[in-house]
């Protein structure tokens, strides 16, 4: 499976395709063989199964929520995210007292939730349970696994909000003429710059890899940078005056300082 996709739908359809493979291989090997000892089944129905389980679960949200996301505006795709992260809290007030039991990380109904066929009905069943194969299926593991992809889920549709914050930005300086600037430093400058930035931590505090920091400067200013490690690493091995162009920055604004102040 290649991860490194930038399109969510595409991405999704391959980790679909290889965590599905990769779990069959599973369930075909738990059915043919028994578990030693019961703890060896809780553990396995309780921690294995759910972590692979709950990455087929991501995945295929993501498939459904970008397959489904609306054409239109920032405040229709703000609402259809709000949504989809409302339908996680959903699904948390409705198993509230498993989040509990998972959460302490509790272990005196494992017998009942994680060995298959011990489930009990008063324990707040997913209907799912019942239509499902009971060879390779407790009461509670698809519970545990769907917990661990909404915590995914939250992160991912979370991200989605914050680009959103920053698309307003953009189509100003794309539909305001005025608002466009010309970079008419070098572009050594400009990488100089903006590594400084970077390295500061200027940018959503300090979260941004310095490659969307550059993308966002070079679409801002129709700029491209070029190989703009290969010009770092130039800057790095001078011989003298390393932060040539933040020296400069630094003088200058004095000079205007004290001019002010004159």
């Amino acid at each position: 499976m290649t991860l490194e996709i930038d399109d969510p739908i595409k991405l999704s359809e391959e980790a679909i395709e290889h965590i599905s493979n990769t779990l069959n291989k599973i369930k075909t090997q738990v059915i043919e063989t028994s578990f030693q000892l019961p703890e060896h089944e809780i553990e396995f129905f309780k921690n294995s199964k759910p972590k692979i389980l709950s990455k087929l679960i991501y995945f295929n949200s993501i498939y459904k929520i970008e397959t489904k996301k609306p054409h239109g505006g920032e405040k229709i795709i703000r609402t259809y995210l709000n949504n989809e992260l409302n339908n996680l809290k959903i699904f948390f007030d409705n198993n509230l007292e498993f989040y509990r039991y998972h959460r302490t990380e509790s272990t005196y109904l494992d017998s009942k939730y994680f060995i298959r066929g011990k489930h009990d009905i008063k324990l707040n069943i997913g209907t799912n349970y019942f239509d499902a194969d009971h060879r390779f299926t407790t009461s509670h593991d698809n519970t545990i696994a769907q917990i661990m992809a909404n915590d995914l889920i939250q992160v991912y549709l979370e991200d989605e909000l914050t680009k959103l914050e920053r698309t307003p930005i953009k189509e100003k300086i794309q539909i305001n003429p005025k608002a466009i600037q010309t970079w008419t430093g070098s572009k050594v400058a400009l990488i100089e710059l903006l590594y400084a930035l970077h390295a500061e931590g200027s940018f959503n505090f300090g979260t941004s890899d310095l490659k969307d920091v550059v993308e966002f400067f070079e679409k801002t200013l129709k700029i491209d940078l070029g190989q703009y490690h290969r010009v770092f690493l130039e800057i790095r091995i001078r011989k003298t005056n390393r932060t040539k162009f933040l020296n400069t920055l630094k003088e200058t604004l004095t000079k205007r300082m004290d001019n002010s102040d004159e």
